[in-house]
């Protein structure tokens, strides 16, 4: 079923990774995508390629999130060469290891000027469009959003504030723009495991590490359910999180 026939759709930091295997499912779904990139430039290409194999329109555009003025010309370059906007998947983030004990005022900033404010500075720039479409915000949050883990402060700090950020947004844009976040766990990319991470999956009462489908399939829910729908933070992390 291509339930998003028609509509119009901006992911941030789609060129890879996570938010490639999100931009293809919604352009499975029917939807027309733009996609961010900062730094990956000839990956992007590849996507927007084949997102366009299926069907629909494609294209990326750079937009660096931490930037106000980057972030303004992407979101009206997408919204002018899609003709409107009906979701924002903020998707672009960092993610990085380092005890808490370590983290410099700068590394701290970073993660923060990335994760928590370029979403905000991309809902704002988008929510005109989003409202004269009454469409949708999907925000990629944590786990480490909602556990603390030990070696990733500021990446944890981050998320959590997203997610406060979602359930803020969602009351300051309705009635006409939902908002909600998909919290990933363990999401393994590809074949190969790093050890480092190889014992979460024993964890998992699911008995599994994730893969970029199943947050795929969540961001496709909350860009299909009912609109009353909002302030919701999914987990997909297979129970890990229990």
């Amino acid at each position: 079923m291509k339930m998003l026939e028609g509509r119009s759709v901006l992911v941030t930091g789609a060129a890879r990774r996570i938010g490639r295997s999100l931009a293809l499912a919604l352009a499975r779904a029917g939807a027309n995508i733009a996609i961010t990139y900062r730094a990956s430039s000839e990956e992007a290409g590849r996507t927007a390629a084949e997102i366009e194999s299926l069907g629909v329109r494609a294209f990326a555009i750079f937009c660096d999130v931490r930037e106000p003025e980057s972030v303004r010309a992407a979101v009206t370059q997408a919204a002018e060469r899609l003709g409107r906007l009906d979701l924002l998947v903020n998707n672009a983030g960092v993610y990085e290891t380092a005890a808490l004990e370590s983290i410099s005022p700068d590394q701290w900033d970073r993660m923060f000027e990335t994760n928590t404010r370029g979403p905000l500075l991309t809902a704002q720039s988008a929510l005109p469009y989003l409202r004269a479409a009454r469409g949708r915000i999907v925000n990629i949050g944590s786990l480490g959003g909602m556990h603390p883990w030990a070696t990733h402060g500021h990446y944890c700090a981050s998320k959590a504030a997203l997610h406060m950020l979602t359930r803020t947004m969602a009351k300051g844009f309705a009635p006409e723009v939902s908002v909600n976040c998909v919290a990933p766990g363990m999401i393994v990319i590809g074949e190969e495991v790093d050890p480092e991470y190889e014992h979460f999956s024993a964890r998992t009462p699911m008995g599994r590490n994730g893969r970029p489908e199943d947050v795929a399939a969540a961001v496709l829910f909350f860009a299909t359910a009912p609109r009353f729908i909002t302030g919701q933070i999914l987990s997909v992390d297979g129970g890990l999180g229990l």
